[in-house]
């Protein structure tokens, strides 16, 4: 597993995969970045067999974070955690999504009745994993700072080999960012991604929960300012200028408050 994933297998270390200073680390370690949650969620199941997938192997109406707080959690051992606990990491996804297949009843955007899905599907897992990618950097450029196009290179380099150890096959992967870039857009542009019933169902239980709190309203917002514009047209999301002034002052509360701290 190490060694497809590009990491010496030999090394008799147990630390992490990562070295504290690579860009992987500075963006995921953000805490801001959790403020993408709801985005990187409705992007996946916007993929109208991961949106089945989700609805028939999770129990999302009652626990609706549930599964993307498991997924980031294993993402976040890979990242951070020491080697033998990433590995671990690793091994517990791949089990998960073992068990992880169906077919769709009904025809679902470009898919039709009956066509099969699986969680080891390499289309699926990469796009799954494209969200949290491109989300990650989404919310870090915009609560902390920009990032140039050698740290965004450096960023998927080290997210590449993250994805190998969750089994995601390096002949899929995009070869740097420019190319992930252009992939990302095609899927979010044109036809793959359709939001079904189905999906506007799983948004609905991240987005208006049965027990509401303060914090209820402040993630639909930023998941409509977050969202592709099309995709938030889909969902039937709303940002007017209101909604989005509120937006941009979180953005300044944040920097100002990371300001402060450095």
């Amino acid at each position: 597993m190490l060694e497809l994933a590009g990491f010496d297998p030999r090394t008799d270390t147990d630390e992490s995969l990562f070295p504290a200073d690579c860009w992987l680390r500075r963006v995921s370690g953000e805490q801001a970045v959790l403020f993408g949650g709801g985005r990187a969620l409705l992007l996946e199941v916007a993929h109208p067999l991961v949106a089945v997938g989700v609805a028939e192997h999770s129990n999302f109406r009652t626990d609706p974070f549930g599964r993307l707080r498991r997924t980031l959690d294993a993402m976040g051992a890979i990242a951070f955690g020491s080697r033998s606990r990433a590995l671990a990491a690793a091994r517990s996804v791949e089990r998960a999504h073992r068990s992880v297949r169906g077919e769709l009843g009904e025809r679902a955007g470009l898919f039709p009745a009956g066509t099969l899905y699986c969680g080891r599907d390499p289309d699926l897992m990469g796009w799954v994993w494209a969200t949290l990618v491109d989300t990650a950097l989404v919310v870090y450029e915009r609560f902390v700072q920009p990032v140039d196009e050698t740290a965004r290179d450096l960023y998927f380099a080290d997210h590449s080999r993250m994805a190998r150890l969750l089994g995601i096959p390096l002949d899929w992967l995009p070869e740097n960012y420019a190319a992930f870039r252009t992939y990302f857009d095609a899927m979010v542009e044109g036809g793959t991604l359709s939001v079904t019933p189905t999906a506007r169902e799983i948004a609905k239980s991240v987005l208006e929960p049965p027990v509401r709190s303060s914090a209820t309203a402040t993630v639909r917002t930023m998941t409509a300012a977050l969202l592709p514009e099309n995709l938030r047209s889909e969902f039937g999301l709303r940002l007017d200028a209101r909604r989005a002034e509120k937006v941009e002052a979180l953005v300044r509360s944040v920097r100002e408050l990371r300001s402060g701290k450095s």
